[in-house]
């Protein structure tokens, strides 16, 4: 099945949302006029890419199967982040196509239960010296894209939150179980910790804990 970027005029997904009992995940979608299918692709993010992208993972659900079941209905495992990506369905002259949504208004991310970030920030300098080594170590139960961790650094004290400080991004994604990353050079009056990039959306998908 090929997919396409959707134009302007083009039928869109919109109203993408979730309802989560316990393992039992529910989703609602208002259809596009003129759309009678859909294909749904569920990916767990802790998975290769090579995987995520298997097009054997795309799902064909109509209109009339929504309507049955009140959504589309899947079961998660706890300690997993899901995307779920629901494509339009479209026949054209050339053939069948799927609709890739620039607004990404078709793709969510849902998770059974928070998984746990854990984290620490170790310090190595000398007492004549100005500047210090700051060792970051984490441990996740899931693989994590790059932008869902950051660190704020801070001069005089430990920031408290990520705009008390000078935000800085990671640039590469952290696989699950323990990641040591390479130390970094601060000023000796400066403090690190790391927080959640996007709190309001990595909140309800990442509980991120300091030891």
């Amino acid at each position: 099945m090929q997919i396409k970027i959707a134009e302007e005029g083009t039928p869109l997904i919109t109203g993408l949302t979730r309802m989560l009992e316990k393992d039992r995940c529910t989703l609602r979608w208002t259809w596009p006029t003129g759309v009678d299918a859909v294909y749904i692709r569920k990916v767990a993010l802790d998975e290769c890419e090579d995987s995520r992208e298997d097009v054997n993972r795309l799902k064909l659900y109509t209109k009339a199967e929504y309507k049955a079941n009140n959504g589309y209905v899947s079961r998660l495992e706890s300690a997993r982040i899901y995307r779920f990506t629901v494509y339009v369905l479209i026949e054209t002259k050339e053939g069948s196509f799927l609709l890739e949504q620039p607004n990404r208004g078709n793709i969510i991310e849902i998770s059974a239960g928070k998984a746990k970030i854990y984290y620490s920030v170790t310090e190595k300098g000398g007492l004549f010296r100005k500047h210090k080594s700051i060792g970051i170590e984490v441990n996740t139960e899931v693989a994590l894209e790059n932008d869902v961790l950051c660190y704020v650094k801070k001069s005089g004290s430990f920031p408290a939150n990520r705009d008390d400080g000078v935000l800085y991004p990671f640039v590469v994604p952290f696989s699950a179980g323990k990641n040591i990353l390479p130390p970094i050079e601060v000023g000796k009056s400066d403090y690190v910790r790391l927080f959640l990039t996007d709190g309001r959306t990595h909140g309800q998908l990442y509980e991120l804990i300091a030891r």
